[in-house]
Order: C-alpha cells, then structure tokens, then sequence
C-alpha cells in the first residue's frame, strides 16, 4: 500500500503543487466491503481504538467514519464502512504512512487487524478514492446540528460525466456557477465537495452533505427545487447534460467518527 503511495505521488505531482498554491485540501475515502459481523467488528475496533487515535496524534483531527443506512425492508448483501481523511495536501497521505510504521502504539493497538491472517480477514475488499477540493469549497467544514448521531442522515453523492471535459463542466456549475452558494445558503451543511483524481468510478465528483434527520434531509431538497437561483442556473444551455449518473449514499456517523 505504501509503495502505491509513493508511485502516486509523482503521477500526481502537478495536483499537489495547485492544491498547496491555492490552499485545497487533498482527501482521502477508504470504503471496507465487509461479508461478516466478526469482519465488521474487527474493522471497528481498530479504527476506534488504533486508526483514529493515530491519526490524531499525526495531527488529523477530525477523521469520519459512517455507514450506510438502509431501508427496513433492504437486505444488504455486504457490509460497508466508509473513512474520510482530510490531508492538506497530496503529500500528506505519504507522510502519514511514514508516520503510521513509527508509530509503536498503532502497532500494538491495531495488532488484531494489521496482523490479521490470511484464513480470518477483517474484510473482503478495500476501495480507496482520492479526490482534491473543490475550489468554491478549498476546506472541509464540519456540520453544524444538534441531533444525536443517531439520528443524522448524511448524504454522500458521486456525480460520473460522460468525458472528463464534461466532468469539468459540472465542477464549473459548482463553482463559477455557484451551486455551491446555493447550497451553502439553503444551509445543506456540506462537508465537502470534490473532483475525483484516483477511484474506481471516474470521471466524476463527490459531495456530501448533512442533515438532523431523513425529514430535514426532504425539506431541504424540496427547497433546492425550487429555488429560483436553481431553475435559472439549470436551465443554462451550457450546464446541460454534465451528469452521466447520479449514485446517492445516504449514510450515518459511527459513535466515534469526529464528523
């Protein structure tokens, strides 16, 4: 995993040197595709008591951690956890590993999983997507509510476009077009929005945004519909026909995500 860091570090050299120059965050989405309630309770314990409190002590101070909330009647056919690490720049991403080999208390902390053997994995697949900051958006924030973890409703979306050229184009709606001012004055609580440079879906965008509950979550929408700046904004010939597909995750915080 760390000499894949490394390789991307060169390949994204050009990203990293915009991304410092403008101030952007880099960051980082590990998703765990998990099969089994052992898997899910090991990939947790070491994220609570091992991977966090690293990446504290790296200087990461805010790390989330959530998983997917399904409908009563869904069966889901997998587990999944996602974990998203806000890194000043490309660079810190290296860097941390660097950190995490030195790091004895991680080691010991995270025995159980960083040890695992190969009869007893603590998942069956680790997606990573990497994404730079929008630059309506340069900085993650967190979200401003009030209700238990319990019950926040937070909403992961990735916008796919049908070219990369394309995929600029709705980055652009978000930015010169100002949906991201639009979101911001509806109050959509976003955590961040950002351009996919590494993933397994591209090219595209993702953003997420937060809400009290699944009611405040549908207010907010029907809001957004109707809002007059949206109408006019999408109407726009040269905004037309930017997304290929639209995925939409709703997801919740664990009890020991920072976000």
């Amino acid at each position: 995993m760390f000499k894949i860091y490394l390789a991307l570090i060169s390949f994204f050299s050009l990203l990293t040197f915009q991304s410092t120059a403008t101030q952007k965050e880099f960051y980082q989405l590990k998703i765990y595709h998990i099969k089994t309630a052992q898997q899910e309770e090991k990939v947790d314990a070491f994220l609570k008591q091992a991977y966090l409190p690293a990446l504290h002590r790296a200087g990461i101070t805010k790390v989330g951690v959530f998983k997917p909330i399904y409908p009563t009647d869904v069966v889901p056919t997998e587990k999944l956890i996602y974990v998203f690490v806000p890194f000043r720049s490309f660079d810190g991403i290296a860097k941390l590993e660097q950190q995490l080999v030195k790091d004895q208390t991680y080691h010991i902390d995270g025995k159980s999983y960083l040890e695992a053997v190969y009869t007893e994995p603590p998942y069956e697949r680790l997606e990573i997507i990497l994404m730079n900051a929008f630059d309506g958006h340069p900085k993650f924030t967190m979200p401003q509510l009030t209700s238990p973890l319990k019950d926040r409703v937070y909403e992961l979306r990735s916008y796919e476009s049908h070219t990369e050229a394309i995929a600029k184009n709705k980055i652009e709606m978000f930015n010169k077009g100002d949906e991201i001012g639009l979101f911001k004055r509806l109050n959509f609580n976003a955590v961040f929005y950002a351009e996919v440079v590494a993933g397994s879906r591209m090219p595209n965008l993702m953003y997420l945004t937060t809400f009290e509950n699944k009611a405040d979550r549908d207010a907010h929408w029907k809001a957004f519909g109707a809002d007059a700046f949206w109408k006019t904004l999408s109407a726009l010939a040269q905004y037309k026909n930017n997304v290929s597909k639209n995925d939409t995750k709703f997801i919740s915080p664990t009890e020991y995500s920072d976000i």
